[in-house]
């Protein structure tokens, strides 16, 4: 398989879990947590693909996102663009990073949606699952324009 088209196959995969459904029994809440939990890995497991993909010209000896986006990392071109986008709060990327370092933490990303239908949500973001799909898409977005650059090269 190129490295082309495992980015894809985990993209992919982390789109089908963030659209399973979490069911409406008695475990719906843990599996919902579960699913959130397991796309977001994957979608780091297709971050770091990508890092592969499109660096694969300069031979580099990691593929682990927090080396290669550092401020510090390897300077290439593709990796400035992400570097970037990954400080950017706003951005999909950096909206992933701060994900993905919650989910490396002991108390994990996913949370327990409150059962009160009367309790309104104070932190305003939307369900975790939601954004991660939102967040999916523009990542594909970004990704597809950075591999046309990267052509070009």
């Amino acid at each position: 398989m190129s490295s082309r088209a495992r980015t894809n196959q985990l993209l992919y995969q982390a789109e089908l879990l963030a659209e399973s459904p979490g069911g409406d029994d008695e475990h719906a809440a843990a599996r919902r947590m579960a699913i959130e939990e397991g796309a977001l890995a994957l979608f780091e497991l297709a971050l770091e693909a990508f890092l592969a993909e499109v660096t694969e010209h300069a031979r580099l000896d990691t593929r682990r996102w927090q080396v290669l986006l550092a401020t510090d990392g390897p300077p290439l071109a593709e990796l400035k663009r992400l570097g970037d986008l990954a400080r950017d709060p706003d951005s999909w990327l950096g909206w992933l990073v701060g994900k993905l370092v919650m989910l490396h933490g002991d108390d994990g990303v996913a949370r327990r949606r409150s059962s009160n239908p009367a309790m309104i949500a104070l932190d305003g973001e939307p369900p975790l699952g939601d954004e991660l799909r939102h967040r999916l898409r523009q990542a594909k977005q970004d990704m597809a324009a950075l591999r046309e650059t990267s052509l070009e090269w």
